[in-house]
């Protein structure tokens, strides 16, 4: 039997990781060593089912003709309950865009299957572990971070946590981080529909496209240099 996401929700970003290890007390019950849920401060626990029933949400809203769209970052996506609805939701006409590291077991542009996914990797200084999950949601945005990557061994063996940020700032960073990856001006990796990759650095014009992980680095640089010691 598969265990569920345990999902906490976060209202105080600043309290991430504190509240991500008071969250994992709370779920301690499924290995049988329980504790108070006061330790809970800040934290709202709601059990939430697999990831793809928020796909399949953005599959329903795509039909009754609200805004609809998934966006995934991730280390490895090979988990096939997943990708059974991420071709769903391409069927259905809902864009799937999936930044990828590591093993990617998604085959993009497959006439009849997967015309709505883009597949992109990035690869540099930065072992791209973070997990990002964004859900158009209507029109009303939800973004979730955490540890799990979208394998077997997430999702069957392990308990994993994650959090869903509502702070509008964080929300807007990590969706304008999205968009940067998928810009055409940015260079990447791109997974073909025969499962070759291409790698794409160059403009039509031959210059050289933005490297995200440069920009990043120092966009954090002068973040750092603005903070007073």
């Amino acid at each position: 039997r598969r265990l569920a996401f345990p999902i906490v929700q976060i209202q105080q970003p600043l309290l991430l990781q504190k509240g991500i290890r008071r969250a994992q007390f709370r779920i301690d019950p499924l290995k049988n060593r329980a504790r108070p849920a006061g330790q809970l401060s800040h934290v709202a626990e709601r059990p939430q089912r697999r990831p793809a029933e928020r796909i399949d949400r953005e599959i329903a809203h795509h039909r009754e003709g609200r805004p609809a769209g998934i966006r995934i970052k991730c280390n490895s996506i090979v988990d096939e309950e997943t990708l059974d609805a991420l071709y769903r939701a391409s069927n259905a006409g809902v864009s799937v865009d999936v930044w990828v590291r590591g093993i990617c077991a998604v085959r993009p542009g497959v006439p009849g299957l997967s015309e709505n996914i883009r597949v992109r990797s990035t690869l540099g200084r930065f072992l791209e572990h973070s997990r990002i999950y964004e859900f158009t949601n209507g029109g009303t945005p939800e973004i979730w971070i955490g540890s799990a990557d979208l394998m077997h061994r997430n999702l069957d063996r392990r308990i994993e946590v994650l959090v869903r940020l509502t702070g509008s700032r964080h929300l807007r960073t990590l969706s304008e981080l999205m968009d940067l990856a998928f810009d055409p001006g940015t260079s990447s990796w791109h997974l073909n529909s025969d499962g070759e990759w291409a790698r794409v650095n160059q403009g039509h014009d031959g210059q050289p496209l933005r490297d995200i992980q440069t920009l990043l680095i120092a966009r954090q640089t002068r973040r750092l240099g603005s903070v007073p010691s």
